[in-house]
């Protein structure tokens, strides 16, 4: 039996799948655009959407407990534009007005633990707990303002804290998206175009799947799947952050664009880009990356036919992201 994506939750779910037919966001018109933490991240995110979203973005408010650097972006920013044409205004929010916008992006966290030998996953996974306690309060303040539009979640482990504002707010799944595997597509581009034979064929054919983290899933082709091809990749993606960290320097810069940044602006335009999307019913289910766009009608994932080799591997991540949410429920 041929398997799609919309066959990994056979047989972990027992209810109907939540929709995903709704559009929180002015597609293609102009949104206003709120970010929470002006870290590493959220600055650089920051810089990319004021220099890249005239079309989509009316204003920026920015907001971050370092009132100092909010006041030292919003004079730096409003000092970026072309000699006669206005870049999107960028001010300072308050916590109360967070939500008064059209699309609030969640870039808080309470820091990077130190890397431990070898491990990726125990860097993006040690940061859960403590930023769950974030995203409780957020997702508080958001279900008080009656918040109707797009919530993006930048800050690691992007799914498991996409569910996380999804149980805390109550809110449709499809109004949070999880913004972390565009960079995972761009690494193993970085890679694969220098690469020969099958890891060579994803510059054209490839896709990715799943979780910016341990569980990622590269696919060299979708049409001429290379199972032993597709996992050298695949560490080589992984591990990618950590060749960063190794020169001395912490990897935000290609997150904050790639993953964040260039693809809520896409999401914005109602075109195709990488994120996390819901796949569940209300008790069971997760938010899993994959190569998505929003609609008038809500979001809509790409479906094509899977070898059973990568149905089995995307199979797997999604069920662990399954495991992660129950067992933090």
């Amino acid at each position: 039996m041929v398997k799609q994506i919309s066959d990994i939750t056979n047989g972990i779910i027992d209810g109907k799948p939540l929709s995903l037919g709704v559009c929180p966001v002015q597609l293609g018109g102009k949104n206003r655009v709120n970010i929470l933490a002006l870290g590493d991240v959220g600055a650089t995110m920051l810089i990319g959407l004021k220099l890249l979203g005239r079309d989509v973005i009316s204003r920026i408010g920015i907001c971050d407990i370092n009132r100092k650097n909010c006041a030292r972006l919003e004079m730096e920013m409003n000092q970026i534009g072309y000699p006669d044409t206005d870049l999107p205004e960028v001010r300072i929010v308050d916590e109360k007005d967070l939500f008064d916008c059209d699309v609030m992006i969640f870039c808080a966290s309470k820091g990077v633990p130190p890397v431990e030998e070898g491990a990726e996953k125990d860097v993006r996974m040690a940061q859960l707990d403590a930023n769950r306690e974030i995203i409780d309060h957020y997702a508080a303040l958001a279900k008080t303002a009656c918040y109707r539009g797009l919530v993006c979640i930048v800050s690691d482990p992007v799914d498991n804290l996409a569910a996380a504002f999804l149980d805390a707010s109550g809110f449709a799944p499809g109004q949070i998206q999880g913004y972390g595997l565009g960079v995972m597509h761009r690494r193993a581009l970085y890679y694969a175009k220098d690469a020969e034979g099958a890891k060579a064929r994803y510059v054209a054919e490839g896709r990715a799947f799943g979780p910016h983290g341990s569980d990622l899933v590269i696919a060299n082709s979708l049409t001429d799947y290379d199972d032993e091809a597709s996992r050298e990749l695949t560490k080589l993606t992984i591990e990618a952050n950590l060749r960063v960290r190794e020169l001395g320097y912490k990897p935000y810069i290609a997150p904050a664009l790639s993953s964040a940044a260039l693809s809520i602006l896409l999401t914005l335009r109602g075109e195709w880009h990488y994120g996390s999307l819901y796949f569940g019913d209300a008790a069971k289910g997760a938010f899993f990356g994959l190569y998505n766009r929003l609609t008038e009608s809500g979001w809509e994932h790409e479906e094509t036919e899977l070898p059973d080799k990568l149905f089995e591997r995307i199979l797997k991540a999604y069920s662990n992201l399954c495991s992660q949410r129950s067992g933090n429920r």
